[in-house]
């Protein structure tokens, strides 16, 4: 696929450094390899070329990301396009749950403090008039997301708004996906007599389920090319039909990705259009900040997740940006929730001005690299499962999450306040249930399983040494523990075996934690000793090596970096129970 030749190496590069700051790849490559063999990711014996393989991530559509972006990453690239928006974009709040006269509170006040367009939520019982009193429609566009029946939603917003123009940005909210061709060209044909849009591609409702960026690409692409076969089949040119799309994706808080994706959605769609003959005609973007990266637990940590992902969105072009209030995975937002996530999209705009400069990552190599290998491989996996009306991309998601799921276990994509440093007691901000939203997969569900229901018993801490000595493997082990809803009673400073049996409560499980010099010199004392007072399973705390090996053998597990967490959890729970 390619929609014409690359621009990113065009033209005459500028000198922005001295020559005493010029330095050649094989510098960077030595300089990074002593720091990789400090932290002995690499070994005397590497080569210093090794530094590619060792710190070159791959995505979970087996995209390698690299390190660092070299001219040569401009080789043989198969597409093309800059995102299109100028200046800034619709900061654009959802409106959801069952309270009408609520959500009309939620809609002023939001739109009061700097919101630009609203995303409503629109059930069949759904009184919009009430909804949307005193919005000022021709100013502030309004999105619809029908649960039921599609058509009387977009007559209720049309037959409310009849006395004024509504704004152009305004969407009655055909789903791409779900809606029937009747339902689709009905809505289509007024929203072209009232000047609107009509249809939303969402990519978000599979990015929900645990979709891969190039999967939930894929997919819209599908979406919006059955959509562009109805409407022409029933009499809509293909320009008019295509500017009848809107295009909703997520945004996570994995920056590059993110940016990659929503350039590569572009470049994507303009090459559906060159191939039906459409010219003039720009993708327009609504981006959500992720609901599957969200947390339940620390849920205040979600403000700094959905800040990268704005960013992020913003970076890569999006038309319209909706921030998540922090405590969404709660329940009902409240009013401060709300007004941080509206803030969110100001404060990158006023303060850091990111809206100032199109395409700020355009022509930054590894990120040209990476949206073109984004961009090459969903049109790949589009080709495969546009087939017979669409072929079943589910087990293709379900491989998706199962390797998520692995790597979030391993605590390879480790989650803050849940998978990594979590507080068991924290008290979470009591929130109002919202019900009718369509079910998410967050990344972090296993783990939030364990802390839903804590573990009635403790684990004794035997920390081997003083506490200078026992600290860190003493603070990793508890902070694992804490991750599986598991506490911790500590010994605290010990000079031997008889300092722990003094401090040691009759608990079930044990924990050894201190240096190898201590492992060595009194760890098999200090099991055996604890296994004679009554501990049922003992743990130890580090990686078993020549001169500690005899402890580790007299263990019944032990927990280390890259450890399965969600496996070890539930055996030492079974062993708590």
């Amino acid at each position: 696929m390619t929609t014409g030749d690359t621009s990113a190496a065009a033209g005459t590069p500028l000198a922005l450094a001295q020559p005493e700051d010029r330095h050649s790849r094989q510098e960077w490559e030595a300089a990074t390899a002593a720091v990789l063999r400090k932290a002995r990711k690499l070994t005397d014996e590497d080569p210093d070329s090794g530094v590619w393989d060792r710190l070159t991530r791959t995505t979970l559509d087996g995209i390698a990301i690299t390190p660092l972006g070299t001219p040569d990453l401009l080789d043989g690239l198969q597409t093309s396009g800059r995102p299109t928006r100028a200046g800034a974009w619709d900061v654009r709040a959802r409106i959801a749950g069952a309270d009408e006269k609520l959500l009309n509170e939620h809609a002023l006040v939001d739109l009061d403090g700097g919101v630009t367009s609203l995303w409503v939520r629109v059930d069949d019982d759904t009184d919009l008039p009430v909804v949307l009193d005193k919005v000022l429609l021709d100013l502030a566009p309004v999105v619809l997301e029908p649960t039921g029946d599609a058509v009387a939603a977009a007559r209720a917003l049309l037959d409310h708004a009849s006395y004024v123009d509504l704004h152009p940005a305004t969407n009655l909210g055909a789903d791409a996906a779900t809606a029937s061709g009747d339902d689709l060209a009905t809505i289509a044909g007024l929203a072209q007599d009232a000047g609107v849009l009509a249809v939303v591609v969402d990519g978000t409702a599979v990015h929900d389920q645990g979709a891969s960026d190039v999967q939930e690409l894929a997919v819209s692409l599908l979406n919006a090319v059955a959509t562009l076969r109805i409407l022409t089949a029933r009499g809509f040119s293909a320009a008019d039909a295509a500017r009848l799309i809107e295009f909703r994706y997520a945004a996570t808080d994995e920056q590059f990705p993110t940016i990659a994706k929503l350039r590569a959605a572009r470049r994507l769609w303009a090459r559906v259009l060159e191939l039906s003959g459409v010219t003039g005609v720009d993708q327009r973007q609504h981006v959500v900040t992720s609901r599957p990266m969200m947390s339940k637990y620390d849920p205040y940590v979600n403000m700094l997740r959905t800040t990268v992902a704005a960013f992020a969105a913003g970076v890569g072009g999006a038309d319209a940006v909706t921030v998540l209030p922090f405590d969404s995975p709660l329940g009902q937002p409240d009013a401060f929730s709300r007004r941080i996530a509206r803030n969110v999209s100001h404060l990158l705009m006023d303060e850091s001005h990111v809206h100032e400069v199109a395409d700020p990552a355009g022509g930054a190599y590894a990120v040209e690299k990476l949206t073109d290998d984004i961009a090459v491989a969903a049109w790949e996996l589009f080709g495969r499962i546009d087939v017979d009306g669409g072929g079943d991309i589910n087990p293709l998601i379900e491989e998706t999450v199962a390797r998520r799921e692995a790597e979030i276990a391993k605590r390879k994509r480790p989650i803050t306040g849940l998978s990594e440093f979590p507080n068991l007691t924290e008290n979470l901000p009591a929130r109002e249930p919202v019900t009718g939203e369509q079910e998410v997969r967050r990344y972090g569900a296993s783990f939030e399983a364990l802390r839903d229901e804590p573990a009635a018993n403790p684990v004794f801490l035997a920390t081997l040494g003083p506490i200078a000595q026992h600290t860190a493997r003493a603070t990793f082990a508890s902070n694992l523990l804490a991750a599986g809803g598991i506490a911790v009673e500590v010994a605290g400073p010990t000079s031997g075996v008889d300092d722990l049996v003094a401090a040691y409560g009759g608990q079930a499980v044990v924990c050894l934690a201190g240096t190898d010099a201590a492992y060595e010199e009194w760890g098999s004392a200090a099991a055996a000793a604890l296994r004679e007072a009554g501990a049922r399973h003992v743990i130890i705390a580090g990686v078993s090596t020549n001169s500690t090996a005899e402890v580790f053998d007299a263990v019944d597990a032990s927990c280390a970096m890259g450890v399965d967490a969600l496996a070890f959890l539930h055996q030492t729970r079974e062993a708590l129970a």
